[in-house]
């Protein structure tokens, strides 16, 4: 496998890959649970809630007593995180070692990949661009695991089983994305000198945005976990209180919000243009919409002074 280095070229045509029509479809999906439960939430099925709820919304109304059984630990999110630092690690060793060493993907990942739809780009991406994209997911993931492991406080909280399904296959299928939009022409290219030469203004604006949203979300994380906590951080409840600080001053999900930010970072980094990662961001949006609006409800219900003024997802808007 090569990698073809081209300058960037602008808007490329729009090419709906086999990836890119998963997207499409989780997005849409998203959309339509989104639009049930905030216009007809009397229509949503009981297993359609049990579904798209988890941790605190869960316990929000009666649920059937067999979907029990589909029950796992909310603090089993930390799986997702181990299995996307190894999985895409192991993407971003072999993008490097293809970059800077000429070394071609492995034979199998090569046809993967294929298969997915890297065969159709066009070649007008920079090499660039998906490598600091790989890098910043990598990196996400690492410090969310961390999160996880040593300052998050989870309670007894349950996601569905499915749910956790498919959180494992999403962090494998992102970086797969990813490094699908890395040209393929059929000669190995040695790039490592003229990497940096590909650097454009939207490499450091998405780095900026990506370090931005990142500092603010770890922020409303620690500001969650705190709440659990006495002042020498040692764990002393799992309820539930109204958190003040930060973007909490201004939407109930701040972390869903800085989740969508990240993406939108991401796609800036690959120049604005790249079609199957607004796909991405699109299904971002709606996901991380849908678990704000129900964060937001939870709040509304469970506290009588929770402040009026907050949005559940985009500051001041929504």
């Amino acid at each position: 496998m090569a990698l073809a280095v081209a300058p960037w070229a602008g808007a490329g045509p729009l090419r709906l890959t086999p990836l890119g029509a998963l997207w499409l479809i989780l997005a849409s999906a998203f959309l339509l649970a989104l639009l049930l439960h905030t216009a007809a939430p009397g229509l949503s099925h009981p297993v359609l809630h049990d579904l798209i709820r988890y941790g605190k919304t869960r316990g929000a109304g009666r649920r059937p007593a067999f979907l029990e059984v589909f029950d796992v630990p909310k603090r089993w999110f930390c799986h997702f995180y181990i299995i996307s630092v190894v999985w895409n690690g192991f993407l971003l060793l072999c993008l490097i070692q293809a970059l800077f060493l000429g070394t071609p993907f492995p034979v199998w990942l090569q046809e993967l990949l294929r298969k997915i739809g890297a065969s159709q780009v066009q070649g007008n991406e920079l090499a660039l661009s998906a490598f600091l994209v790989l890098v910043f997911m990598w990196l996400h993931s690492i410090r969310r695991l961390i999160e996880c492991l040593f300052i998050s406080v989870f309670s007894k909280s349950v996601i569905h089983l499915l749910h956790y399904c498919f959180g494992i296959c999403y962090y494998i299928i992102i970086g797969l994305t990813v490094l699908s939009q890395v040209p393929i022409d059929g000669k190995n290219v040695y790039v490592g000198k003229s990497l940096l030469m590909q650097a454009r203004w939207f490499h450091i604006l998405g780095m900026l945005m990506y370090i931005w949203s990142s500092i603010h979300q770890h922020r409303c994380h620690v500001i969650l976990a705190n709440m659990r906590k006495d002042d020498s951080g040692k764990v002393i409840h799992s309820n539930y209180r109204v958190p003040f600080g930060d973007w909490f001053e201004y939407v109930s999900g701040p972390n869903y919000f800085a989740e969508l930010m990240i993406y939108v970072s991401l796609a800036v980094t690959f120049g604005f243009y790249n079609f199957t990662w607004w796909l991405v961001v699109s299904y971002v949006l709606f996901s991380q919409a849908l678990s704000a609006v129900l964060s937001h409800k939870f709040y509304l219900s469970k506290f009588d002074s929770y402040p009026k003024h907050r949005k559940a997802y985009v500051p001041f808007l929504f």
